[in-house]
């Protein structure tokens, strides 16, 4: 039978309370880590040589799919109760609500070094230490805004933009398409600056600090960000029903993405499953 994600917003008081002990306890137990580092070997940019499997490639979805899916079965050997709640950004947009609390994520960095000190994910508790990241910093850090640079979490508007386009994906399959739902949703705008940030990229620099670049999964909310980017491409599959993942068979050898992209039936690294079977989960889980 089919589990339930919730909207972190509808989450009781001891449902907040099992979501954060679990996850305390994965990082108590080194596996929390393993993720982090996973993800920080698998950021790979339309810069690098080889095969592209989880950002700047049509496979952005099923990745972060299977990456939620192995998180959450990891917190339910914790606790069989517990799911990945998702944070809808469009509606909780101020940098004091859900699941900026207490009692949840905990708040804002502090201003002199952005270190966060409220909530069970501050360092000062002893339970969440930084032990792989792109600085050598050991505590959780965020910018909720950028205090500096202000910036503004996407829209509702922003996200219909996205799902509006019937196309999944298109070549060159990169960073640089305009067209098509997954870079769309992704976000690898043009231009410079914070115009270039739409919708999954530009809530990751939103928060800032630990979540800006390959370490993101350092901070929590990572996987209430990502539960929301993945409850939108179910939204999107069901309005565009005859569209599927593209590009359905791999590029061609005189192509420039020739064994760069994962083609809907090929293996989706590290995992041995294909984009295919990752496009519905319905009976695994759902969202409320």
């Amino acid at each position: 039978m089919a589990y339930i994600r919730k909207d972190v917003s509808t989450l009781t008081t001891g449902e907040r309370r099992r979501f954060v002990r679990a996850l305390l306890e994965l990082k108590r137990r080194g596996e929390y880590d393993e993720f982090v580092r996973m993800h920080i070997d698998y950021y790979t940019s339309d810069g690098e040589r080889g095969l592209r499997t989880a950002h700047m490639t049509p496979s952005f979805l099923p990745w972060h799919r299977r990456f939620l899916l192995d998180l959450e079965k990891a917190l339910r050997r914790v606790d069989p109760s517990v799911t990945v709640p998702y944070w809808d950004w469009t509606r909780d947009r101020a940098t004091t609500s859900v699941p900026w609390t207490a009692d949840l994520l905990g708040g804002n960095g502090r201003r002199s070094d952005r270190q966060v000190m409220t909530g069970p994910f501050a360092h000062a508790t002893g339970n969440w230490t930084i032990r792989d990241g792109v600085t050598d910093t050991e505590f959780l850090t965020r910018d909720l805004g950028r205090a500096r640079d202000p910036i503004g979490l996407p829209t509702k508007a922003d996200v219909e933009w996205a799902l509006s386009d019937p196309v999944y994906d298109v070549s060159p399959w990169d960073s640089t398409v305009t067209r098509g739902f997954r870079n769309k949703l992704e976000g690898w705008g043009t231009g410079r600056g914070s115009t270039a940030w739409l919708n999954h990229n530009r809530v990751h620099r939103w928060v800032g600090g630990a979540m800006v670049g390959g370490a993101s999964v350092n901070d929590p909310v990572f996987w209430l960000h990502h539960a929301f980017i993945d409850l939108l491409w179910t939204r999107w599959q069901r309005r565009h029903r005859t569209h599927r993942y593209l590009p359905a068979e791999p590029p061609l050898p005189d192509s420039s993405q020739f064994r760069r992209v994962v083609a809907r039936h090929q293996r989706l690294p590290p995992w041995n499953v294909t984009p295919d079977q990752l496009e519905d989960a319905g009976r695994i889980y759902r969202y409320a």
